[in-house]
């Protein structure tokens, strides 16, 4: 007579997470919510986070945490961050970017480099900055760009900020290729507006790059694609 042994079955992916601090190049038209969900699916982690928003019009570093790292999320959002990009002037989209049509265009004609030069320094230092209506910032608990899609418009509070460098250079004149060093909650597409309205005209985001967020690098970074294959890789050797 035979007999059947119960025995629990294991699981078939089974994947330790002790927690991981991941470097992500964030790709072009992916919100930073697309780069979570796609680990978590692929990889099967558990738990998982971005540290610091990238628009979807934005590319480059995203620190991403898993498992218990995920505490430490907090402590990595703080930390300074470095953006390359390039702004156009005599140009204004209500997104402040190529989210949304044109809705001006301006004479810029008369702008020397000197004087991008001098409101980018303007715009240097600790500094009141408003938030773009396009932006995840909630208002009456509701995220600002939910208004702007409807039309609608908000009281949006200033908050304080700080800009370490604004650098800029107007060799591809109306376009301004750009370095930015900055603090946290600072929307690089809020300085790209003012700089236009210092100047007396408009201007819009062309590009956008996160490269650095305190001593973590885009360099150091792994695509999506990358880092999924490897990580499959290490969890079937």
């Amino acid at each position: 007579m035979s007999t059947t042994t119960n025995q629990k079955t294991p699981d078939a992916n089974p994947v330790p997470d002790e927690g991981r601090v991941l470097l992500i190049d964030k790709p072009l038209e992916w919100t930073s919510f697309d780069a979570v969900n796609k680990l978590r699916y692929a990889c099967k982690f558990k738990k998982i986070g971005h540290a610091g928003t990238l628009d979807p019009l934005a590319t480059g570093l995203l620190i991403l945490c898993t498992g218990k790292k995920t505490k430490q999320i907090d402590q990595y959002q703080a930390q300074e961050k470095e953006y390359t990009g390039t702004l156009v002037l005599g140009k204004t989209t209500p997104s402040v970017d190529l989210e949304t049509d044109f809705d001006a265009e301006f004479d810029v004609s008369s702008i020397t480099p000197e004087q991008v030069q001098e409101a980018a320094q303007q715009l240097t230092g600790e500094i009141q900055q408003i938030p773009p209506i396009y932006s995840a910032v909630k208002v009456g608990g509701e995220r600002l760009y939910e208004k702007a899609r409807r039309g609608e418009t908000a009281d949006i509070k200033s908050r304080t900020v700080t800009v370490s460098l604004f650098e800029v250079d107007t060799t591809r004149f109306p376009e301004v290729d750009f370095r930015i060093i900055c603090t946290k909650g600072t929307y690089i597409r809020s300085l790209v507006r003012d700089l236009g309205l210092s100047l007396q005209n408009g201007a819009y985001l062309k590009a956008l790059r996160r490269t650095r967020i305190g001593e973590f690098r885009v360099e150091d970074a792994d695509t999506i694609e990358n880092f999924i294959a490897k990580f499959r890789g290490s969890v079937l050797s």
